[in-house]
């Protein structure tokens, strides 16, 4: 393997309390190159949205190390993890995620305005010229197809040159042939820029396009899970 950008190691996590307590990620080790692209698959309820999360410094870890670009961001705080994930990790999710009061320029801008960038609409325009939205800078999400909303959160991830590009369903509110044409720009994207891709999908041709698939089951990585079991026997 290349430079690892990503690893975990022994990573655990519950939410909820009490009778409601869920063990979503039980001891999760993992390791992810510099320029790799990795699937995550598995039943929901797996915890691989979850582990994602993680990922992005999202989901505060209950154990275990979490070191993303050769930074350990578990134990510190969440405006220093924010700050952090501003500059190394972009997130695509399901459901765009776009402010609706904001046009698609402005949605772009966004992140780089809160990390200084005064050249922040300038950069917001070039990104979308590259996802192919040049003509529809102005337009706000309620204007824009699905696919157009997608491609908007896809340069909005990309904007601040992350090492890291994580995403979560990306086409999983998508027909086929628009969610094929999302998933094309993902890869060329990350592999232009030389970022790491790790997606979380339901689509098996999607998972299969990846360099490696990591399959999840019952809060372990399914090596993981296949040990524990032939442990217990």
């Amino acid at each position: 393997m290349t430079e690892a950008v990503i690893e975990l190691r022994d990573v655990s996590l519950t939410l909820g309390q009490g009778a409601s307590r869920v063990h979503v990620l039980r001891g999760v080790s993992l390791e992810v190159g510099r320029g790799e692209t990795v699937g995550i698959v598995g039943p929901s309820g797996s915890g691989k949205s979850t582990l994602l999360m993680v990922l992005a410094g999202l989901e505060r870890v209950d154990a275990g190390s979490v070191t993303i670009a050769g930074t350990r961001i578990d134990g510190r705080s969440e405006d220093e993890v924010a700050a952090f994930r501003g500059r190394n990790v972009g997130i695509v999710f399901q459901s765009f995620h776009l402010i609706p009061n904001m046009t698609a320029l402005e949605n772009v801008a966004v992140p780089l305005e809160l990390a200084g960038r005064r050249d922040a609409f300038a950069a917001a325009a070039r990104e979308l010229a590259a996802v192919g939205l040049a003509e529809r800078v102005t337009h706000y999400p309620s204007q824009l197809s699905g696919g157009e909303q997608q491609r908007v959160a896809i340069a909005r991830a990309l904007a601040p040159e992350p090492a890291i590009l994580i995403a979560d369903e990306p086409t999983g509110n998508l027909d086929q042939a628009t969610g094929r044409q999302v998933a094309d720009l993902l890869f060329s994207k990350a592999a232009e820029r030389g970022m790491t891709l790790v997606l979380v999908t339901h689509d098996a041709a999607l998972a299969a396009r990846c360099g490696r698939q990591v399959a999840m089951r019952s809060g372990l990585i399914e090596t993981e899970a296949e040990e524990r079991e032939a442990i217990a026997v």
